[in-house]
């Protein structure tokens, strides 16, 4: 058992319960009590951890990743997206199971420090003689101690026939239905206190054809699992879609049976007044994604629109390669910061963001009966954030402290109960190991690339 206490809570729950001064207990990996003052009594073994001068919140739910890019930070650096991706791509094609193990486990250890407990993770890039690249994922998810939703990507429009990747790293499409299937056969699991769940993830309407999208809907709906992809995301993306297809992107999601309940998309940047209303009639989720959307220069979503229309929106911090400072709770300022310069100061609150971050999140992918928000019964994944350094002195709202404030270090990290994170230091991993795989992988990149 663990109990926290002398803290500031932010349950995040439906009617923004908070107290000042509260406490949170913990026992066999779920949440058994929250409150204010102190927890009392308990007879039994009990870890008691002071939370002086914290903030504890509901861990963070990342809703849209590319982990593997942690390997190609820092380039085209001026690129918009379809450059961004033409530069990459090819360096991309020299993948294999070694650096995507060592560019996950970094990943997920700095998402940990950044406050997260829940990421996604969409891998779409499947080089024919590049190993079990699903495999290396979950062992490091499992290393590391994130709970982890896999989105197994594909892609099988390439160039030759009118798509933007190279043809030598797109599938067949049989090929990338049979391996999305062998992935939920071998790493999903339904449970409630699930540690991997799985997704179905064809990557974009300009990597992917109208086949492989319809039958990848069909095989998620057949097998129970969430359905994920790019929509929407860039101006370019929708001239696309309006000459090859004669629609819109989402009108041509809603065509292919990719709107509705089961759906969360990354971006939905570029939506008008109908696109919202079908994602609000159909109960379609999206992955903000601010400072990727700023880093491509792609625009700014209607975040204040989606959310007033009802649509369920999460954070994601996108990938390092499009995003290099990747860290989660900073995404909850750049949410606040990205509403307002679109909408105005009242366009967003400090605990809107926080709610996209966490209950927002936990929605997208399906599981705000288990996470987001800190409430008896829920799965303990919690962060204590330390908001009493130089950067949030003065700052009287906690809440405030932590969106508006610097990053603020993550004092304890619990995922199910379990430390990941304690004293700002990843638990769960060697850092010094994660950077030294992570300069290997790079090389290894870059070295195939020019070879």
């Amino acid at each position: 058992m663990i109990i926290i206490e002398n803290c500031a809570v932010a349950t995040v729950d439906a009617d923004g319960t908070e107290y000042l001064d509260g406490h949170v207990v913990v026992d066999e990996g779920r949440i058994v009590a929250v409150g204010p003052g102190h927890a009392g009594r308990y007879h039994r073994s009990v870890r008691r951890v002071d939370g002086t001068g914290c903030l504890v919140t509901p861990g963070l739910v990342n809703t849209h990743h590319h982990l593997y890019q942690w390997a190609t930070r820092g380039m085209a650096q001026q690129q918009n997206l379809f450059g961004w991706l033409g530069e990459l791509y090819p360096v991309w094609a020299g993948l294999d199971a070694e650096v995507v193990a060592a560019t996950t486990s970094a990943g997920l250890g700095w998402l940990a420090l950044s406050g997260c407990t829940t990421s996604t993770d969409h891998h779409y890039v499947y080089p024919r003689d590049g190993g079990d690249l699903m495999a290396a994922q979950v062992e490091a998810a499992t290393e590391i101690g994130l709970r982890f939703h896999p989105a197994r990507g594909s892609m099988d429009l390439g160039r030759a026939n009118g798509g933007l990747p190279p043809d030598d790293i797109v599938e067949d499409t049989d090929t990338a239905l049979a391996a999305t299937e062998e992935a939920i056969d071998r790493f999903h699991d339904p449970d409630d206190d699930a540690m991997v769940r799985v997704a179905v993830a064809p990557c974009s309407p300009f990597s992917v054809t109208p086949k492989l999208m319809t039958e990848a809907a069909a095989l998620a709906r057949r097998r129970g699992v969430r359905l994920h992809t790019h929509l929407a995301e860039t101006i370019e993306e929708e001239g696309y879609c309006r000459e090859t297809h004669g629609c819109t992107p989402v009108e041509y999601a809603e065509r292919l049976g990719w709107l509705g309940p089961d759906v969360w998309l990354a971006h939905g940047v570029h939506l008008d007044d109908h696109a919202v209303g079908r994602l609000a009639a159909t109960g379609t989720s999206v992955a903000h994604c601010p400072s990727s959307n700023a880093r491509l220069g792609a625009g700014i979503a209607r975040t204040r629109d989606l959310l007033d229309a009802g649509v369920p929106v999460g954070l994601g911090v996108d990938g390092p390669a499009s995003q290099e400072a990747n860290q989660l709770g900073a995404e909850l300022r750049q949410a606040l910061y990205a509403a307002r310069l679109r909408g105005g100061p009242t366009a967003l609150t400090a605990r809107q963001a926080l709610a996209l971050g966490t209950t927002g999140g936990a929605r997208c992918l399906g599981r705000e009966d288990q996470i987001g928000s800190i409430e008896p019964g829920k799965l303990a994944d919690l962060t204590v954030w330390r908001i009493d350094g130089l950067g949030h002195v003065g700052i009287d709202d906690p809440v405030a402290a932590l969106v508006f404030g610097p990053p603020a270090p993550v004092e304890l990290l619990l995922v199910g109960g379990r430390p990941v994170v304690e004293r700002g230091e990843l638990r769960t991993a060697d850092e010094r190991d994660l950077m030294r795989r992570i300069r290997r992988a790079h090389r290894t990149l870059i070295r195939r690339s020019r070879a």
